[in-house]
Parts: structure tokens; C-alpha cells; sequence
């Protein structure tokens, strides 16, 4: 009898947190979370304000430890805060460097500046950047580090629609030519399922929802997947008319 053919083992996550718990005195703001983010994979959290996405992101960025459970993150990662956080006193090329050093400094910064379309303000000061700007040059900050994992905090949240639509495609596209794993923090639905491959919902400090998304980029809206995400986040919209109830009441 031939012995049965064993399955491949599954890899190792690249993130894995396990009973992840974070307190804060007596407020415990995460509680027991377990998550595992593959190795290039776009993830993509999201939550109402105060359901801990931010404690989660700086624990992961490894400003901020556990209060309990089991976190492992690689050592190679990089973040990009909703507020660019440029050093106003040194030129653009300069705060994408911080803290790296080498001869060829600003032939790299060159490099990542021109991968977000932003070599031609390298000598620029951040004061005169726009918002968009701003962000395309912390994120050429982030990719110069050349990261394992990608932390996005709301990244585009005060830039208006237009350059948000633009700094999406910027993102993805940064994103299939390095392929590291990303997590996405935002409020935004539509931001979410535009992007990620998975998307979870963070709610009393647990993952309340995972919705996996096969859908080849770039996305139609899904208003199904909108609808439950929603719920998820304690917001109950109607189902949509059906043809013949508009018709009815045409009539």
C-alpha cells in the first residue's frame, strides 16, 4: 500500500502575531488579536477611530511593544505616516536619506525620487512641496530602505480626490515592482477594496471581518462587499431597489 503523498508545508508568514494584546492601564485596546500578513501581500485594515489600527501599526513599526502575546515582524520595514513628517530645514533628497549614510547618498535618494516622479524637486525644500508632493517624497523615503514590510497610516487621508486617485496607482505600482507585504491603515471602504488583497476590519480590538478579493486590479465597485463591510463597521445601508419596485413606482 503506497503511503499517502504529504501536502506542501505552508510558508512562513512574513508577520505573524499571536494573542497580540496592548493595555494601556486598565484600558485594554487590544486584546488577544492573532494576524498573519504574507510575504508581498497587500493588506489593507480597517476600523472605526479608536478600535487600535494605530497601536497595531506602531507595534508593527516597532515603536510600541506588547503588553502580551507573540509578535514577529522582520527587521526590514518602513512607514509612511498621514503626515509626511519632512525635516523642514534639509532639502528633499536629504529627509529621503535621513539616516542612511554612504557616499552614494544622493545618487540613491535620486533613485527613489524619480521612481514617485519627484528627481526634478530633489533640491527643493519641503515648505514649497504640495501636499501630494510631500507624500510621493515620504514614500521615496520608505522605498530607499528598500523595506520587507510596508506600513501605510493613512497615508492619503488630507490630500484631496484627484491626487488620492493618483497617489493609489502610484502605490501599486511601487508595490508590484518590489513586492513587499503592505498594511494599509485607512477609513476609507472604497480606498480599501481598490487596493488590497484582503481586507480586515478592526473592531473592539479584535479582527471582526476578513473579505478576500480575487478581482484583477483595477477594481469595479462591488456594492455587496461595500454593504458588508459596512455592517461591519456599524453602519447599516438598504439593499438596492430591485428593477420592477423602480418601475412600480414610476407608475
Amino acid at each position: 500500500m503506497n503511503a499517502p503523498i504529504p501536502f506542501p508545508a505552508r510558508p512562513q508568514p512574513l508577520v505573524s502575531l499571536r494573542g497580540f494584546t496592548r493595555r494601556f492601564g486598565a484600558n485594554t485596546v487590544i486584546n488577544g488579536l492573532d494576524l498573519e500578513i504574507a510575504d508581498g501581500e497587500f493588506v489593507a485594515l480597517l476600523g472605526r477611530s479608536g478600535s487600535g489600527k494605530t497601536t497595531l501599526l506602531r507595534t508593527l513599526a516597532g515603536l510600541d511593544g506588547p503588553s502580551g502575546g507573540e509578535v514577529r515582524v522582520p527587521e526590514s520595514r518602513a512607514v509612511v505616516f498621514q503626515d509626511a513628517r519632512l525635516m523642514p530645514w534639509k532639502p528633499v533628497w536629504e529627509n529621503v536619506m535621513l539616516g542612511l549614510g554612504g557616499r552614494d547618498a544622493r545618487k540613491r535618494a535620486e533613485v527613489a525620487l524619480a521612481e514617485v516622479a519627484l528627481d526634478h524637486r530633489a533640491d527643493a525644500w519641503p515648505l514649497t512641496l504640495s501636499g501630494g508632493e510631500a507624500q510621493r517624497a515620504a514614500l521615496a523615503r520608505a522605498l530607499v530602505r528598500e523595506p520587507s514590510v510596508l506600513l501605510l497610516d493613512e497615508p492619503f487621508a488630507a490630500l484631496d480626490a484627484l491626487t488620492r486617485i493618483q497617489m493609489h496607482e502610484l502605490v501599486l505600482g511601487l508595490w508590484r515592482r518590489h513586492r513587499p507585504a503592505v498594511l494599509l491603515i485607512t477609513h476609507d471602504i472604497d480606498e480599501a477594496t481598490a487596493l488590497a488583497d484582503r481586507v480586515l476590519v478592526l473592531e473592539g480590538g479584535r479582527i471582526v471581518a476578513e473579505e478576500r478579493i480575487a478581482a484583477a486590479r483595477p477594481r469595479s465597485p462591488d456594492a455587496g462587499l461595500r454593504r458588508r463591510l459596512l455592517a461591519c463597521l456599524g453602519v447599516v445601508t438598504p439593499e438596492p431597489a430591485a428593477p420592477h419596485q423602480w418601475a412600480e413606482a414610476a407608475e
